[in-house]
């Protein structure tokens, strides 16, 4: 081969530029990069100061990417800071980085080796950057994120209260219920709120509750912690929320598809949003009649019409119109 057609080759395959990752924790953030000895790290504390200190040295580096695993919201200030500078962020689920350091050889961890392990995995897995999001965006997640925790809680009280044969423990429990309950109904009208007040929120809310079985936690759930609805395609959004299915193949093996990652949150309340669909909308009524009859089971029924709800859902948001707009709904209502 040519010496000169394999450095291009080369540089084809490896990406150019600094990769940088930072390791969160409760108070520190250890800070690695592809331009420093494998050895060297460099820490800071997790507050303001040390998110500026961060910023202060990345900014003259100009980095590809800066790498950071979710953390359950250890990460979103630090992030928050690296997007107001204008630095770029990828957010990772550590369950990939963990199987890349296992892939790679790196059986060890600290804080320390968990940072230079996410500047290679930018540097080789090339993981999608984040998008700046505006104050509302912010707040309308931190409200979805905290109603959906708080009705977790009240299904296990209600659980606990079916198990508790107790008066004493039984009261407490319905207190703890009610006051979750008021939780809830004020998170929901801050949630109202919030959307009314803002035209891009108002406007797509609009949309997708035009959709039959798409209420109003569903339409929060995808404005709030699916950002990508709308810009992406049909394939790479429902990947995005775990309802893709992946082959299983090896040689003349053909294996069963089957979905797996994504986004667990929105997948949870898009698939009671679709059972309901599948009574109440058309389109998803044929659609799922027809799998019905070809002989699917319940749950690939069920999993395929979340999938089409979604892409039918993607495909409003992205040119703006409702659900009556679509040919495809146009279609179904000529020809039943």
């Amino acid at each position: 081969m040519d010496p000169n057609q394999h450095q291009r080759r080369q540089q084809h395959v490896t990406p150019a530029g600094v990769f940088v990752g930072i390791d969160v924790a409760k108070d520190t953030l250890d800070l690695a990069h592809s331009g420093s000895p494998p050895e060297v790290t460099t820490s800071f504390p997790n507050d303001a100061a040390g998110h500026a200190a961060v910023v202060a040295l990345l900014a003259p580096l100009a980095p590809a990417a800066v790498v950071i695993e979710s953390t359950g919201g250890l990460e979103r200030p630090l992030m928050a800071a690296l997007l107001e500078a204008g630095l770029p962020v990828a957010l990772v689920h550590p369950g990939r980085v963990r199987s890349f350091a296992r892939g790679v050889g790196v059986l060890a961890k600290t804080d320390r080796i968990d940072a230079r392990v996410l500047a290679r995995f930018g540097q080789q897995a090339a993981p999608r950057l984040a998008e700046r999001r505006s104050r509302n965006a912010t707040e309308l997640q931190a409200l979805v994120v905290c109603r959906r925790q708080l009705s977790a809680a009240r299904v296990q009280q209600a659980g606990r209260l079916a198990a508790t044969a107790s008066k004493a423990a039984r009261r407490a429990v319905e207190r703890v219920i009610a006051t979750l309950d008021k939780q809830v109904e004020s998170l929901d009208r801050q949630i109202r709120a919030l959307i009314d007040a803002d035209d891009d929120f108002r406007h797509l809310d609009g949309l997708l509750q035009s959709v039959p079985g798409v209420g109003p936690t569903l339409a929060a759930t995808l404005a709030a912690e699916l950002p990508e609805l709308g810009t992406a395609d049909g394939g790479q959004v429902s990947a995005l929320v775990g309802v893709a299915p992946f082959n299983r193949d090896s040689g003349k093996h053909t294996g069963r598809r089957g979905i797996r990652g994504g986004r667990t949150a929105v997948r949870c309340v898009l698939y009671m949003a679709t059972i309901a669909a599948i009574r109440f909308n058309p389109l998803v009524r044929a659609f799922a009649q027809r799998l019905r009859s070809a002989g699917k089971a319940s749950k690939v029924v069920i999993v395929a019409c979340m999938r089409k709800l979604l892409t039918l859902l993607n495909a409003m948001a992205r040119d703006g119109l409702t659900r009556d707009q679509l040919d495809v709904v146009k279609k179904l209502a000529t020809n039943p």
